[in-house]
């Protein structure tokens, strides 16, 4: 185990691990998929200007709300691959504090092994989708 899975929250190092262990590029893409598939579609109205993540290729939109101190995300792609990454962030965060969000390193993203299996361009929108994330738990905190 890292030294940082301690800090990380549980269900994030869980599909962590779970990536680790698929050590077949196209079993990552596999699982992927999988988590796109299950990503609940964002009504179009929330697919604005605001809402985007920038630095992206595809097309990526993320918003999210607060519920009793914690916070939960909806997002989308217009390309699969990418929906899967979003599925995969929403699937760890939803549910954590801002405040715990906003101490997440991404790190994580490494330690996938997804950035082998990504295009560079993949392997940075990954990162700038959590970095949209930890801005919104940032933005709900004030």
């Amino acid at each position: 185990m890292a030294s940082n899975s301690t800090t990380r929250p549980e269900k994030l190092d869980k599909i962590v691990q779970k990536f680790k262990r698929r050590e077949n590029p196209k079993q990552k893409y596999e699982q992927l998929l999988w988590y796109a598939k299950k990503l609940e579609p964002l009504p179009d109205n929330d697919k604005t200007a605001e809402n985007k993540v920038s630095g992206c290729v595809s097309q990526v939109y993320i918003i999210s709300k607060v519920t009793d101190g914690q916070i939960f995300y909806q997002g989308d792609s217009d390309a699969q691959l990418v929906k899967g990454l979003v599925a995969f962030l929403i699937e760890s965060l939803n549910g954590l504090t801002p405040q715990e969000i906003i101490s997440i390193e991404p790190d994580f993203i490494e330690e996938t092994g997804l950035q082998a299996s990504l295009t560079p361009s993949r392997a940075n929108g990954f990162l700038n989708i959590f970095k949209k994330m930890q801005q919104l738990a940032l933005v709900s905190l004030a």
